[in-house]
């Protein structure tokens, strides 16, 4: 008996080990947090905020990567950008409170991007804000004290696997060389991944996690080359410095907490395990561009929204400061449009997870998502692969023993939950978010039928009912 016990202990040794190796989170609970916010900020700044869709009298092509498109040497791009870097309109207390205001949990900004320019005060690297530009000034320990001042989560995002600043940084996409810098740079075989990854990629991400405080996410863009000890090692020192600290699945080779889904809605079919999230522009490009004027509506946000959560993700949306340093008008309105609409049916997004249907009159929302996705060619630029429809459909989320209704650009005056028809489920109540008095509801063998009040007035036509089990 001794011997069987002692075998079976064995075995449950040997799965747990074989457990941790495949998910790389230690702390199952410093997830918590992340699962619980569902919504969060997204901000690319850097020096191509400064040419703000312009290049040489022509509008650019690349968005935020217009060094490689027009090919623009080094020199030249930081002589005409950095050294007019100065954004002295920058408020981190006001960026800050607009992500509050917008019932956003947490904040990823950009503390490098592909250009390999450092948006904060890197002490390894004169490349950056405060040594090369007349602004003189770290935005990023300003947006430290800010978000500790109102509860938001700092997180850090760094371009890991391409920096057209740096002679050592091969890639291998679409080709070989295709997101290289080989105008300054042009022996390809001769770069040693590696070589960048000790000067630039350790001292900065030490930087970057032992300056600001509690980061709450890595989030890495672009591994391209990196193998996977160095990914290993990345995330050894990550956990060492702030072992709190989460990471997303770009730090490469299978070593991060979390998936991403970029510019959709949905999840693919590897994120089944770990935890993931979208991350949307709320215009067409990622970096500020004065020609960019194709905003997405609250409506539509409000939706997509909906439509990651009731798929247990989480939505980054990002917006693009000006060189100046101001968040765009039409993003902040945005961005309030939706905390209003949040502040009264938040209860039915924050700590929620997926019920066991995602939703019902899907079929032509999926179709809208892949035809608009069909075009897109560059898939590091321009590549918005989401839905703009707003057709009538519904949505749910879950938590505890109700069930959220999410009937999205409603117009009808009645509601027709099929999945919760008698037989489906034994209903206790339903209530509709901010609507004070009670409502019109039935449950029928083909739906849960409820009655929209004719008093109840939205500014945006999604309505959240909450249905007790």
């Amino acid at each position: 008996m001794k011997r069987i016990v002692s075998l079976l202990f064995v075995l449950f040794l040997v799965k747990s080990v074989s457990f941790s190796q495949t998910t790389p989170t230690e702390s199952p609970s410093k997830m918590d947090w992340w699962k619980e916010a569902r919504f969060g900020l997204f901000v690319h700044w850097g020096l191509y905020s400064v040419a703000g869709g312009d290049w040489k009298g022509h509008a650019y092509k690349g968005n935020e990567h217009f060094m490689l498109y027009e090919k623009i040497p080094l020199k030249e791009y930081a002589d005409s950008l950095a050294t007019k870097f100065n954004p002295t309109k920058f408020d981190a207390d006001a960026w800050v409170k607009a992500v509050k205001g917008a019932g956003m949990k947490y904040i990823v900004i950009t503390s490098k991007h592909h250009e390999g320019f450092a948006m904060y005060n890197s002490p390894s690297n004169d490349y950056n804000i405060v040594k090369a530009t007349p602004y003189h000034k770290d935005p990023m320990k300003e947006l430290a004290k800010a978000c500790a001042k109102y509860g938001i989560k700092l997180c850090f995002y760094y371009s890991l696997g391409r920096d057209w600043a740096d002679p050592d940084v091969p890639t291998n996409w679409p080709t070989k060389g295709g997101r290289s810098n080989t105008w300054d740079y042009p022996n390809e075989d001769g770069k040693v991944f590696d070589k960048y990854f000790r000067r630039k990629v350790i001292p900065q991400v030490k930087e970057l996690l032992t300056q600001y405080g509690s980061i709450g996410v890595m989030w890495f863009d672009t591994p391209e080359l990196i193998n996977a000890d160095e990914s290993k090692e990345l995330r050894a020192l990550i956990n060492k410095l702030q072992p709190d600290c989460i990471i997303n699945e770009r730090i490469g080779n299978q070593q991060g907490d979390f998936k991403v889904s970029e510019q959709k809605l949905g999840k693919d079919s590897s994120a089944a395990i770990l935890p993931w999230e979208s991350c949307i522009t709320i215009s067409k490009g990622w970096g500020y561009n004065r020609h960019d004027t194709a905003f997405k509506s609250p409506e539509v946000l409000v939706r997509n929204l909906i439509e990651v959560a009731s798929a247990s993700g989480n939505l980054l949306l990002n917006v693009g400061p000006t060189g100046e340093g101001e968040i765009p008008q039409k993003s902040l309105e945005r961005l309030a449009a939706v905390g209003r609409w949040l502040k009264i049916n938040g209860d039915a997004i924050y700590g929620t997870h997926a019920w066991k249907v995602q939703g019902e009159k899907s079929t032509t929302e999926k179709k809208a998502e892949k035809d608009i996705a069909s075009p897109n060619t560059m898939k590091d630029v321009l590549n918005d692969a989401t839905s703009q429809k707003t057709q009538e459909d519904i949505r749910f989320t879950a938590k505890g023993n109700d069930v959220f209704v999410f009937a999205r650009s409603w117009q009808d005056a009645e509601v027709s939950v099929q999945s919760l028809a008698t037989g489906k489920a034994s209903i206790k109540s339903v209530q509709l978010l901010g609507y004070q008095g009670k409502i019109g509801w039935s449950q029928a063998k083909d739906a849960l039928h409820i009655t929209l009040p004719t008093n109840f007035k939205t500014e945006i036509p999604v309505y959240t009912f909450k249905v007790s089990l």
